[in-house]
């Protein structure tokens, strides 16, 4: 997934930033609510996190005002504010789930997938897929009984095609979900990771319409 995480705090976002870039999803990471508004005015986001004190004003008010345009971006709200009140206003607001700091990094891994996977019409962490069996909660995959490992990369470009079953997605859109802002991004890297991927769990994992893009196949 694409992520987007908006929070002052250094240490706290640095530690959430490498958590869920482990997990395999690409993250941007702005400290001020100006910066996110220009990053989802040019981006698509799979997902936000959110603070709700931040320096140049309250996370609610950009919440409600994306709210309000009719954005469905799931939202994690990521705040000290621990009072019920709080998490009534933040809820109420449009937020998807609401996470008082301190909080387990693990914790906010499971989380970010529970959201993904209800915006996915599956709530399931157990899919199914041919050969395949696959845990989205564990990041896991056993072909045909036999566990499979996949790289962080190799994963997020399997998961964007899986949430997607049958739909047809661009090069653009594959690189998207892989790299944030900044990272450099060689011309045959989808490609590549394509590759390994029909190597590690079939070769008809995944379709290629060629100059068109790729989609998930029947493994």
């Amino acid at each position: 997934m694409r992520i987007l995480l908006i929070e002052d705090d250094t240490v706290l976002g640095a530690a959430v930033r490498d958590q869920i870039a482990s997990d395999g999803h690409s993250v941007d990471w702005v400290t001020r609510l100006d910066q996110a508004g220009d990053a989802v005015a040019g981006t698509v986001y799979d997902l936000l996190l959110l603070d709700l004190m931040l320096p140049d004003g309250r996370g609610i008010g950009f919440l409600k005002a994306r709210r309000a345009r009719g954005d469905v971006t799931p939202v994690i709200i990521l705040t000290a504010l621990d009072q019920v009140s709080d998490r009534i206003e933040g809820l109420n607001a449009g937020a998807d789930d609401y996470l008082v700091k301190p909080f387990d990094l693990a914790e906010l891994s499971a989380r970010i997938g529970s959201v993904s996977r209800r915006y996915s019409g599956n709530p399931n962490p157990l899919i199914e897929h041919g050969p395949l069996l696959i845990d989205l909660s564990a990041r896991s995959i056993r072909r045909d009984g036999k566990p499979v490992v996949l790289t962080a990369r190799e994963w997020a470009l399997f998961e964007a095609l899986l949430a997607r079953p049958g739909q047809l997605l661009s090069k653009a859109q594959l690189e998207e979900k892989l790299y944030a802002f900044g990272a450099e991004i060689e011309s045959n890297t989808i490609e590549v990771h394509v590759s390994r991927l029909r190597k590690k769990l079939g070769a008809g994992v995944i379709e290629t319409e060629r100059g068109l893009g790729y989609r998930l196949g029947a493994a």
